[in-house]
């Protein structure tokens, strides 16, 4: 590798994004990159000139460590979709000249589906007028919804988090009994794809039965059924706990949260806020049955609880990231790496790069043999197939009784 790489983070962060932009760090100075660029809060950032030289901030192997274990994006991230090519032109050859500028050879994005679309925009605008960077696409999302990959990274860090953090809500609804009965409604993140609510399945085991019910936004959710199902738990036990994904939604494509909302909030890419989908159905239930619920959102904790990252994800996100910068090195561009499991037991999986054409703009949702055919939970096969993504652990480093993060003041305006 002759000249200098740049990296950005793009998308809602995840326990494990830094991991990858230390394996991309690593992987590029080891194989002869001058500078490694980080851009400030992705493709946004480096339209303004927003960037930073990683040397600078990552000196030693403990700083390497302390990234790899600290949440968030490092570099801050952003939510920008790229206009079509031919609708702003001026505004890739602005980007264009930027990376010129700084000698980029490789230009790395770590992110999701929208994250892809920017590296397929930016590949095929270098194919079109000649320039000679490399694209490679990094893949990360808690949603697990890529495309031609078999699991992404964050995915098994967010999984092994629900899954405590639903064992844990089980034992403590067990601690009082109330006269109706109580029923817990846990929301879990996932506007389309239901393989992090699934992931409460991960709770059951042994010492646990699991929650009651798992409501999946694939299939529609009938809310005279639910109920109906909730009377005949409330009539057998004390207790009942559901997980529900953000995004269920009506036979009418009404998202449950909207029947308690009164205005509707989009981010910048025109996706529908979903939240309430829990706090709708525990006051619904109460004036119904008339029994004590609890609402509960899990929200950002499901992919910033870095104390309670998966080994194995922390590992396979530093190994993707070197992978994108070992795939530009050679030539390689509008690709994203992808995992390729090869084992189950034991667990094995390899890296190798997919056309990021195939993969920007699509989801990959939970197939519908994985969920029982009332709709009410995920089969074995869905456990199978996450189980190995949530093994091992990675220790904090603790100061002072609290985990230390990788953290330098000024760059992103931190005190």
């Amino acid at each position: 590798m002759k000249g200098n790489v740049i990296v950005g983070q793009s998308g809602g962060p995840t326990a494990a994004i830094n991991s990858s932009l230390a394996g991309v760090y690593r992987t590029a100075k080891d194989r002869g990159a001058r500078k490694v660029f980080g851009m400030l809060h992705g493709i946004q950032g480096l339209l303004e000139e927003r960037y930073i030289d990683l040397s600078e901030h990552i000196t030693n192997e403990l700083d390497a460590e302390l990234l790899k274990r600290t949440p968030a994006a490092y570099l801050g991230s952003c939510r920008y979709k790229l206009p079509e090519i031919h609708e702003n032109m001026e505004l890739y050859d602005k980007i264009f000249e930027i990376l010129n500028k700084l000698e980029i050879e490789a230009f790395i994005y770590i992110g999701g589906n929208d994250s892809m679309d920017t590296i397929k925009k930016l590949s095929d605008y270098a194919i079109v007028k000649g320039h000679s960077q490399k694209f490679i696409g990094c893949p990360k999302t808690i949603d697990n919804d890529l495309a031609l990959t078999d699991h992404t990274p964050g995915f098994g860090s967010a999984a092994k988090y629900i899954g405590t953090s639903v064992k844990e809500i089980i034992r403590d609804s067990f601690c009082l009994e109330y006269k109706n009965g109580l029923v817990t409604i846990i929301e879990i993140m996932g506007r389309n794809a239901g393989w992090l609510t699934g992931a409460a399945a991960l709770a059951q085991g042994e010492d646990c039965q699991g929650p009651d019910m798992i409501y999946l936004p694939e299939l529609t959710f009938d809310l005279g059924g639910f109920m109906k199902r909730i009377r005949a738990l409330l009539a057998e036990k004390t207790s009942v706990v559901v997980a529900v994904s953000e995004g269920i939604r009506l036979e009418d494509g009404r998202y449950v949260c909207e029947l308690g909302q009164t205005a509707d909030f989009v981010d910048a890419f025109g996706h529908k806020q979903l939240t309430g989908t829990a706090a709708y159905l525990a006051n619904y239930i109460a004036g119904e049955v008339g029994c004590k619920t609890r609402a509960i959102e899990l929200s950002t904790l499901q992919r910033a609880a870095s104390h309670c990252s998966s080994r194995v994800d922390i590992l396979e996100a530093y190994q993707v990231g070197g992978a994108a910068v070992k795939a530009a090195d050679e030539g390689d561009s509008g690709k994203m790496v992808v995992l390729n499991r090869l084992s189950d037991d034991p667990y094995q999986c390899g890296t190798e790069v997919k056309d990021v054409h195939k993969i920007a703009n699509d989801e990959r949702l939970v197939p519908r043999n994985w969920v029982n055919e009332e709709g009410t939970y995920v089969t074995d096969e869905f456990v199978t197939y996450v189980r190995p993504l949530i093994q091992g652990d990675v220790s904090p480093v603790m100061v002072d009784g609290i985990p230390r993060h990788l953290y330098k003041p000024g760059y992103l305006g931190q005190r």
